[in-house]
């Protein structure tokens, strides 16, 4: 798995690409921590390449709501494909984290949850 990191105005994206598994769910929550302990920023999470997520994957987005919710940092997932999506509906965190399909529905959403703050 690789993550990359880009930087934008006003907010991260954390570009997750490959197998979201027990020995990467590590890797990207380091990543996420990196991304917290910035100022001021948002996260927005690129799946476009995420072929697979396990439930270890899962574990580091729900363990980091409650983080998000503290920091008043809003956090929006995007660019999932159907099976990965599938697992997030089932464990019903469609419903705690916004999902849209795309960069720029990420972004759009992203300013609505800003200016609800």
């Amino acid at each position: 798995m690789n993550i990359n990191i880009i930087e934008e105005s006003h907010c991260s994206i954390v570009q997750v690409e490959g197998e979201l598994d027990a020995s990467s769910s590590v890797q990207l929550d380091d990543s996420l921590q990196e991304v917290l302990n910035k100022e001021n920023t948002n996260i927005l999470v690129d799946f476009n390449s995420l072929e697979y997520i396990s439930s270890p994957g899962i574990g580091v987005f729900t363990s980091r709501i409650e983080d998000c919710q503290k920091a008043d940092i809003h956090i929006v997932l995007y660019g999932m494909k159907d099976k990965v999506f599938s697992v997030f509906k089932i464990l019903g965190l469609d419903q705690l984290l916004p999902i849209v399909k795309t960069k720029e529905q990420a972004k759009e959403r992203l300013h609505e949850l800003q200016h609800k703050s």
